[in-house]
């Protein structure tokens, strides 16, 4: 198993499941690192310079949605970027679970170290903070807004880190986040150009618990494997069908795998071993028994998808930057 520090370190590249789950259930620590914070002050410099443009550029100098065309003056835009998240932190119903709330924090917080999002970096700092001293907003279970992402509870982890808004401190007391980011020794963020959208815009939520949940899935179906094997022992059946040229014949990763876990957890069984004496007459175990490959392989493969789905989720590593080469048009055709 993958040994993680005290302190996970935030750089420019993909979290592992273990640093998302010591982060989000063991409590780890989190610090930028030097690469995070070079990436993310050249990335600030991009929104900068749009900001200063006289061409419009959405989120930056315009406003959202059917406001696209609307210029928005340089005096306006913190206040836009602000409005923005208090607009979309209207979730309702129970709060989530502070371990999904952290992963979720967690991994907007790996999406802004690209530089991609175009963030401050004392924005990130923030995030970094909260999560270090243990300070999570209250996000309510409902109000994601689906295809556009995880914004409802986004926006409610956004208007923590401005010092508004709801949240529980480190020994799981609710109060007042502007209380709780002051007792942390935290400022509060003031939203600059683009910042609202950059921390709001995402899937996280549902990338952090779909990454806690395959965590625990991996246990369970090693957990199923044992007990499996045990009942095999208890009920006095073969291990003959988990063998693995019987299980070549059929071409799914997960079966194969369960049964060779089943193998190895009855190698040495006298029990087994008394079924391979010409005296045996025992031809097949129940269902129950002989199946169990099939239907903990089943598992394996959805764990295996599921895996694969939040590998693709939190690993694009962005393509190095390139200056815009000029437009060249092509001359026209001679008739």
């Amino acid at each position: 198993m993958e040994r993680v520090p005290e302190t996970v370190s935030i750089r420019p590249a993909p979290l592992s499941p273990a640093e998302v789950v010591a982060v989000a259930r063991d409590g780890a620590a989190v610090a930028l690192s030097a690469e995070a914070e070079h990436e993310l002050e050249v990335g600030r410099k991009v929104v900068e310079a749009l900001a200063h443009d006289t061409a419009p550029h959405y989120g930056v100098s315009t406003g959202f949605g059917a406001l696209a065309t609307r210029h928005i003056p340089p005096a306006q835009r913190a206040q836009l970027q602000r409005s923005l998240v208090r607009s979309h932190a209207a979730g309702t119903g129970p709060e989530v679970e502070r371990e999904v709330v952290r992963a979720l924090q967690l991994l907007r917080l790996s999406t802004l170290a690209t530089g991609r999002t175009g963030v401050r970096p004392e924005t990130a700092r923030v995030y970094a903070a909260m999560l270090a001293a243990g300070i999570t907003p209250v996000v309510p279970e409902f109000g994601s807004l689906g295809c556009s992402g995880d914004l409802a509870p986004l926006a409610a982890c956004a208007l923590a880190a401005t010092g508004e808004g709801t949240v529980r401190d480190a020994d799981g007391v609710l109060c007042a986040a502007a209380d709780a980011l002051a007792a942390a020794g935290i400022t509060p963020v003031t939203l600059a150009e683009k910042e609202g959208l950059a921390l709001i815009n995402g899937t996280d939520g549902m990338l952090g618990m779909l990454v806690l949940a395959a965590h625990d899935l991996t246990r369970l179906v090693r957990t199923a494997d044992v007990a499996a094997a045990m009942s095999v022992e208890a009920l006095l059946g073969t291990d003959a069908v988990f063998a693995a040229d019987l299980q070549a014949l059929r071409p799914h990763p997960g079966q194969e795998s369960s049964a060779a876990n089943l193998r190895v957890l009855l190698a040495g069984s006298a029990i087994m071993a008394s079924h391979r004496n010409p005296g045996c007459t025992r031809v097949q175990d129940a269902y129950s028994l002989r199946c169990t490959p099939q239907v903990n392989g089943a598992a394996r493969d959805a764990l295996a998808y599921a895996e694969a789905a939040a590998a693709a989720s939190g690993s694009r590593t962005p393509p190095p930057r390139r200056r815009r080469r000029p437009r060249v048009r092509a001359p026209a055709a001679r008739t």
